[in-house]
């Protein structure tokens, strides 16, 4: 299994990872050898914490800060990543939400919310894509080794619950271009989706009190199966397989990472 995951000589380029999930798949790539390009579009030094401690673990790591909403933005990372001339690792882990919990109340999103939303989601996501696609080929003709693009999806594209329904529009519409493109892009790349549910991250503490935070911490892990509430590298171990070789024969796959949430009640609660 060592072999496999030795991701050394790898470019990666992580969106979103400054903090949260895609800080820590961007240290467990470091880790594992691959040179990582760490993206943020506002949260500069935590961007460079990130960068920091990537090449602690002696990867060639740096920030570049770009809005993956925008297609000069996703360009200006496909550029940072050509710089060896290839790309063989893509993570789409950038999004937003619009918390907007109780789904019934139809006046709590607006249309802007929807459109900047799906702007993030799901655009970003095939605009990287777009934009890397080259590169990611360019992996395959150099290595023979099929590249790896991993979208970070959510539970709420598969239940519909989460932070309002917005947010789990765009993670159904996720899972779906993970197919499409998956069937598409093949053999010389492949395209899988993780769809945690809750994580403990900012995404969920800089809304609430850290009173209010632990409640439903303790709350999502009575709730499902395992009894436990998934941290950032609970979620990263598990993209960390479709992202080496250990994943070699799968593309298409949309893989539940919720500590059983969706196997029965959940809490209106996803990343």
């Amino acid at each position: 299994m060592a072999e496999l995951r030795d991701l050394s000589g790898r470019t990666a380029v992580v969106t979103g990872s400054a903090t949260g999930l895609g800080r820590s798949i961007a240290l467990k790539l470091a880790e594992r050898g691959a040179d990582v390009i760490v993206n943020c579009s506002r949260s500069v030094s935590d961007g460079e914490a990130t960068v920091s401690d990537c090449q602690a673990l002696g990867s060639q790591s740096r920030l570049v800060q770009a809005d993956v909403s925008t297609e000069e933005g996703c360009r200006v990372l496909a550029e940072a990543a050509g710089a060896s001339g290839r790309l063989d690792i893509l993570v789409n882990n950038a999004g937003i939400t619009r918390h907007a919990r109780d789904h019934a109340d139809l006046n709590a999103l607006s249309k802007d919310d929807f459109l900047d939303t799906y702007a993030v989601n799901v655009v970003g996501p095939f605009m990287m894509m777009q934009a890397c696609r080259d590169l990611l080929v360019a992996s395959h003709t150099q290595t023979g080794r099929a590249a790896t693009v991993l979208n970070v999806s959510s539970i709420a594209g598969v239940t519909g619950i989460g932070s309002s329904v917005a947010y789990a529009a765009t993670k159904g519409a996720l899972n779906t271009m993970t197919l499409s493109l998956a069937r598409a892009l093949a053999p010389a790349i492949r395209v899988n989706a993780v769809c945690p549910g809750f994580i403990g991250t900012r995404w969920f503490k800089d809304t609430m009190d850290e009173e209010q935070y632990k409640r439903m911490e303790a709350g999502v892990a009575a709730s499902v199966p395992l009894n436990v509430a998934s941290g950032p590298d609970d979620i990263a171990d598990t993209a960390l397989f479709f992202l080496s070789d250990a994943s070699r024969h799968v593309t298409g796959e949309t893989l539940l990472v919720d500590a059983g949430m969706h196997l029965g009640y959940a809490p209106l609660v996803a990343r």
